[in-house]
């Protein structure tokens, strides 16, 4: 199949709709049909800001997370609507690719 990988780059302490965005963005994903999605927690790293953002043994709320899916143009363009009807600025990374499951007839 042909379609997209988005990439999404957020901070454990940005919050939507009463949850981590992170968090967010997977049920979503999940509500609108899409296959499956992958939330990691990294070390850490730097954004558009060029302000280090790291996590701290005692506090992670300003730890990096990274959200990554692999969805269809339709999926794709239901998530970004989404996002938009929500006001969610957020940075992403959209590639595109080919994506299945081995072992498929």
């Amino acid at each position: 199949m042909q379609g997209f990988q988005l990439t999404f780059f957020t901070q454990q302490d940005r919050r939507h709709g009463g949850l981590p965005l992170g968090e967010w963005l997977l049920q979503e994903a999940r509500s609108l049909g899409v296959a499956g999605a992958t939330l990691i927690a990294a070390t850490e790293g730097f954004g558009h800001d060029r302000k280090l953002h790291s996590a701290h043994f005692f506090d992670l709320a300003d730890q990096p997370i990274e959200i990554m899916m692999a969805l269809s143009q339709e999926d794709t363009d239901r998530l970004f609507e989404k996002l938009r009807e929500e006001r969610i600025d957020i940075f992403y990374i959209k590639t595109p690719i080919e994506f299945g499951m081995t072992g498929e007839d």
